[in-house]
């Protein structure tokens, strides 16, 4: 992978909070338990989770690993506040490692809709 990547996700947050009250798993499956505790202590957990999805999403598009090829969800950990950065594992980070990812810039943002997510990955030449 040389040269940068970029990828990016928007997700309605009432998809995300209808998601958290109708899959008792949705949670488990997609997040971490550090995830879990930072998104449930805050004000409006829906928000916090959406963004953390998409900024999953975005990651994996930038790292050419997307939804197709079924990374395990919590293979992409968004960690760190207030500025997000990204720690892999499992099968996604073995890719990365694959394709030479280098450094992986994420930033994310909401509405009172939308969750946002924007992934910029630099591949190491």
């Amino acid at each position: 992978m040389s040269g940068v990547h970029v990828g990016t996700d928007l997700i309605e947050i009432e998809r995300i909070r209808r998601s958290l009250a109708r899959y008792e798993r949705f949670r488990d499956r997609c997040f971490t338990p550090a995830e879990q505790a930072y998104c449930d202590s805050r004000p409006n957990p829906a928000e916090s989770y959406a963004g953390r999805f998409a900024g999953k999403e975005a990651v994996g598009k930038a790292l050419g690993f997307g939804v197709a090829r079924a990374f395990a969800w919590k293979d992409i950990e968004i960690v760190g506040r207030p500025k997000p950065s990204v720690r892999l594992s499992g099968r996604v980070a073995a890719w990365a490692e694959h394709v030479q990812a280098g450094e992986i810039d994420l930033s994310m943002t909401h509405s009172r809709e939308l969750a946002q997510a924007v992934a910029v990955v630099d591949g190491r030449d």
